[in-house]
């Protein structure tokens, strides 16, 4: 006998449909599965048959095919076993229902027969809502994720034997329909730990990142070890906007897909903060695997990515990320396929002028010689600080400064005015698929930004003079209309054009 039941896999960030076709027929006794299964998936045929048998159910001794279509897709995971365990008893009378016929399962299974959660089911919800399916079966664990899609209809079981009972009628069905984002509010995490008042002085350092938050930009920090630089950086989240619904939607479907949800944390309610450890690889900072996974790049989409101590990455890692700043995408291609993962973070990162520290303190004496100091300088390749919009010095704090018992501004300050900014830039751009001054292309800037005379003449100037390429010269324009906004400004001028400027001058080369 045959049966057929829906289930998918995740390849990308896509989810595509996979027929578990299961056919029992007389011969040797065994299950045989067929259509490019991995090891994980050919396991299941030991967890199925003790499941199936632990749950009080019929395990058939006879032959079982299995066959996982289509068959040029590689299948990986544990979350066939549901699907095939429902097969198998479809397939010897067992279950008779024909929800099954209008519904897409996945799950784990133990061997004691109670359904275990898997990673990424959100795309699969999506892919059942586009293709119309009724139901959706999962296990217990995974509906708070799924309810992020509303409309679908999901039975949830915490075992086989149960939901077989249901399937069969002798249970009711447990159904309970997804009820997505009822409103923002459900989602918008925007409490921190780290406050900018907590910060004494470097007033330079923190309007510049009021920037990057305004206008979606790259920042370099460079000053001695204690000045501040990462304290900085990791407040920066607390003044970013909240994410909306459908930013926490694609946000939460990366992290699903990388295995990173669990019940307490079904969905990613705030701006993501990934800051890797300089030993990291290539692979966890683009992405890989057989089936290719997000990488830390991809899991800082719509976020912040923190590279602390930036000289010291490995350069085949540091040069891996040219291509995500430019693109906001990065691509990885394997012999089953090419997979494209999102990757539109602000990038925030720190280093010391020196392998000391100290070469540009005015106090303490450096150590490091000229050609030491060249040396780890230029582990930063200039192609990749070309693209990164700004260079902010953060010197030592004075003690005048570090005993004053009043707080600096308060974030909630700086975001009032990042948050008028940003609405400035979605009516400007209401028409067109960007939505910060940093993702202008050269069209954008064409149509939106009109510059007089003397910011012309300026800027003319600074191309000669600091050797500005044209990369460069165009995020200045992009950077100057982020503080024209900031400012409620119109038009640019020649104060936007010259403090845009001043962040242009690399700190590591001084």
């Amino acid at each position: 006998m045959l049966s057929k039941i829906k289930s998918a896999l995740n390849f990308g960030m896509n989810s595509e449909l996979v027929d578990v076709e299961v056919d029992i027929s007389f011969g040797i006794p065994g299950i045989t599965i067929v259509g490019l299964a991995s090891k994980a998936v050919d396991e299941a045929k030991d967890r199925v048959k003790s499941a199936i048998k632990n749950s009080g159910l019929e395990f058939p001794n006879k032959k079982i095919t299995i066959n996982l279509a289509p068959a040029d897709l590689v299948k990986e995971g544990p979350g066939f076993d549901l699907p095939i365990s429902l097969g198998i008893l479809a397939a010897s009378g067992q279950v008779e229902s024909n929800i099954l016929k209008s519904s897409m399962v996945f799950g784990e299974l133990s061997l004691d027969g109670n359904i275990r959660p898997v990673s990424g089911l959100i795309s699969h919800a999506i892919l059942a809502k586009e293709i119309g399916m009724e139901y959706l079966v999962v296990p217990k664990e995974n509906f708070s994720e799924i309810n992020l899609i509303p409309g679908l209809k999901v039975l949830v079981y915490e075992n086989l034997s149960d939901l077989v009972l249901s399937l069969n009628g002798v249970k009711n069905l447990d159904v309970i329909e997804t009820k997505g984002f009822n409103d923002l509010e459900y989602g918008r995490i925007t409490k921190y730990d780290l406050d900018f008042s907590y910060i004494k002085g470097q007033e330079n350092a923190k309007r510049c990142l009021e920037i990057a938050a305004a206008g979606g930009h790259n920042v370099l920090f460079s000053g001695p070890p204690g000045s501040g630089k990462t304290l900085l950086s990791r407040t920066f989240p607390s003044i970013l906007p909240p994410l909306s619904v459908d930013e926490m939607i694609e946000v939460t479907k990366i992290y699903s897909i990388s295995g990173m949800l669990d019940e307490k944390n079904p969905f990613v309610g705030k701006r993501p903060f990934r800051s890797p450890h300089h030993t990291i690889s290539y692979a966890a900072m683009v992405g890989g695997g057989k089936i290719p996974k997000p990488g830390e790049i991809s899991l800082a989409h719509r976020g912040v990515l923190f590279l602390d101590e930036l000289p010291e990455f490995p350069r085949q890692v540091l040069e891996a990320l040219r291509q995500p700043l430019e693109d906001k995408i990065v691509t990885i291609s394997r012999s089953q396929g090419s997979v494209t993962f999102p990757a539109n973070f602000s990038l925030i990162s720190a280093m010391n002028p020196c392998p000391c520290g100290y070469s540009t303190d005015p106090k303490k004496n450096c150590t490091c010689s000229a050609s030491s100091i060249i040396k780890y300088r230029k582990r930063i390749s200039g192609p990749l600080l070309d693209r990164i919009d700004m260079f902010c010095e953060v010197p030592r704090v004075e003690y005048e400064k570090l005993k004053l018992l009043n707080d600096g501004e308060p974030s909630e300050k700086i975001l009032e005015r990042v948050l008028i900014a940003r609405e400035i830039q979605e009516k400007r751009f209401a028409e067109t698929r960007i939505k910060y001054n940093s993702e202008m292309t050269g069209k954008e800037i064409k149509k939106f930004i009109k510059l007089d005379e003397k910011s012309e003449n300026l800027l003319k100037q600074a191309v000669s003079s600091l050797s500005l390429s044209a990369r460069t010269y165009f995020k200045v324009i992009r950077m100057a209309r982020t503080i024209a906004d900031l400012d409620k400004s119109e038009d640019i001028t020649l104060n936007h054009i010259a403090e845009s400027l001043q962040y242009r001058q690399r700190v590591l080369e001084s």
